[in-house]
Order: C-alpha cells, then sequence, then structure tokens
C-alpha cells in the first residue's frame, strides 16, 4: 500500500493506473470502514482511502484535538482490507492557505436535523469531500463509496455531486452493526462500559418509532415526542427522533407510506453524541 502525503504525491501514485474506487475516513478505523473498503475495491481499477481529521467540520465545542487518532492500526486495517493507496494529508498539506472558497450545500437539505443542531457542518464536509475529490479524481471519472449511516451526509454528497456533475458515482453502504444492534462508530470509543450496554437503546427506539408510524392514524409528532422522552428518562439528552422522507428528508405529508420512509435520531450518552437512522 503506497502512502501519499501531499496531492503531488497522491497524484503521481494514481497516474495511468485507471478510475479510482475511493472511500474517505477520519480514521480511528472499524468494521464499518473496512467494509466500505471492501465494497469499493471491485468497482475501480486501484482503491484509495484517505485519512483526514477535518477541523472544517467540527464546531468549536467540538472534540477535533481529541478525536481518536489511531496511524498504525488504520494503516493495517486499509492493506489487509486491499487498499492500494492511502491519502494522508496533513492540514498544511490540505489547507495550504486558509479555505476561504467553501461548498455551501442546499440549505433545505443541509440546515435540517444534523445542520440544525451542527451549523455549518455540511459547508466542512462538502469543502472538504470536493477537495478530496479534486485531489483523487484528478484524472477522469470513478466511484465513491460513503456509509448509510451518516443518511443525511451521503444525501448531501449525492446532491453535491449532481449538481456540478462531477464524474463521480456516488454509492451507499450499508451500515454495520455490532451483534446487539449498535450502528458501528468511531465515537463508540468514548462510551464507558455501561454507556456502551445503554447505547443500543438509540436503534431500539428507532425501530419502535418505524413500527408506529406506519400503524393507521399514526400522529407523527406526538410518536417523535414519545420517543424523545422515552429515551430522556433513561437518561440520554436527544437532539431529535424523526420520521423523514427518504427522498428529501422532509417530514412525510398525509399518511406516511412504508417504503418510502426512514427514520433517524441524534442524542448524546453522557458526553458521547451518537447517531442512528433506519429505512423502513
Amino acid at each position: 500500500m503506497h502512502i501519499a502525503h501531499s496531492i503531488a504525491d497522491l497524484r503521481s501514485a494514481l497516474a495511468g493506473r485507471g478510475r479510482p474506487a475511493f472511500v474517505p475516513t477520519m480514521g480511528n478505523l472499524h468494521d464499518g470502514h473496512i467494509a466500505l473498503v471492501r465494497q469499493a475495491k471491485p468497482l475501480g481499477d486501484v482503491m484509495v482511502s484517505s485519512i483526514f481529521v477535518n477541523r472544517l467540520q467540527f464546531l468549536p465545542h467540538e472534540d477535533f484535538d481529541s478525536y481518536p487518532r489511531t496511524w498504525e492500526a488504520d494503516c493495517a486495517k486499509l492493506e489487509a482490507a486491499g487498499c492500494d493507496v492511502l491519502f494522508a494529508p496533513r492540514e498544511h498539506d490540505l489547507y495550504p492557505e486558509p479555505q476561504t472558497f467553501k461548498v455551501h450545500p442546499d440549505p433545505l437539505l443541509a440546515d435540517i436535523l444534523e445542520g440544525h443542531f451542527r451549523p455549518g457542518f455540511f459547508v466542512g464536509v462538502s469543502t472538504v469531500v470536493m477537495k478530496l475529490f479534486a485531489c483523487v479524481f484528478a484524472g477522469g471519472a470513478g466511484t465513491a463509496v460513503f456509509g448509510r449511516k451518516d443518511y443525511q451526509q451521503l444525501m448531501v454528497i449525492r446532491q453535491m455531486a449532481r449538481q456540478f456533475a462531477l464524474p463521480i458515482d456516488i454509492v451507499a453502504g450499508d451500515t454495520r452493526r455490532a451483534e446487539d444492534g449498535l450502528a458501528l462508530s468511531s465515537r463508540n470509543g468514548y462510551l464507558s462500559p455501561t454507556e456502551r450496554a445503554e447505547a443500543v437503546q438509540l436503534s431500539r427506539a428507532l425501530q419502535a418509532l418505524a413500527s408506529a408510524a406506519v400503524a393507521v392514524g399514526a400522529d407523527l409528532p406526538t410518536l417523535e415526542a414519545q420517543a424523545a422522552a422515552a429515551l430522556r428518562a433513561r437518561g440520554w439528552q436527544p437532539d431529535y427522533l424523526t420520521v423523514r422522507q427518504r427522498a428529501n428528508l422532509l417530514a412525510p405529508e398525509g399518511t406516511p407510506q412504508a417504503g418510502t420512509l426512514v427514520a433517524l435520531g441524534a442524542a448524546r450518552l453522557g458526553s458521547t453524541r451518537l447517531i442512528d437512522n433506519l429505512e423502513f
């Protein structure tokens, strides 16, 4: 596996190697990341991943400095999964000057849910992904794989690629879960043993909300409030538990129709903020 730190080294490593298949990450890799790498590998001629903790998508009070960095373990996992080229830029490699040009996604999609509770988050995500795309796909078209666990992020990136006519296929990877149903996440490592045992309640709350949402005469606002209250009673601090249309993440109109919906949740357990979703 070739490790490139500079954009010039990355482009040299990819020259003449055909269509890249790309999985961007912030490191601290778990089985969910590795599943995306394995999914991506047959979709291109050269498998590329990146590790970069992107300051632009962290709010001032969030965990940029303490975000787990596990470089040697990450490299071993990527190489074992068949990664051909790892792009691991330092901050001054990717942002050699202040990044004053930024990508501002459609506020109708990006300023709700995660974007409401983390203002500017999707500007940071869109900007770094666009820049990584420019680095990796400098030679032309290819494929990029993103996990469905970050459901809204996946939708923002798909819309960005479509509206900018990027020659990049955006492919979704399924959420990987622990045996008890907890969605794998780099931030799960922040959980104490007691919190880890409790953490699965977020996915269970979304399952219960999804089941109730398609019942005859379902009152979604009431069901959502009840789901949040149930988590709050267990010691969580919910930001949202909600049912939205998959197509645009807006609230369903009329009677909710199974097969077109997604339940999404974000809540803090102790000091750790977890997100999850369930299509139904």
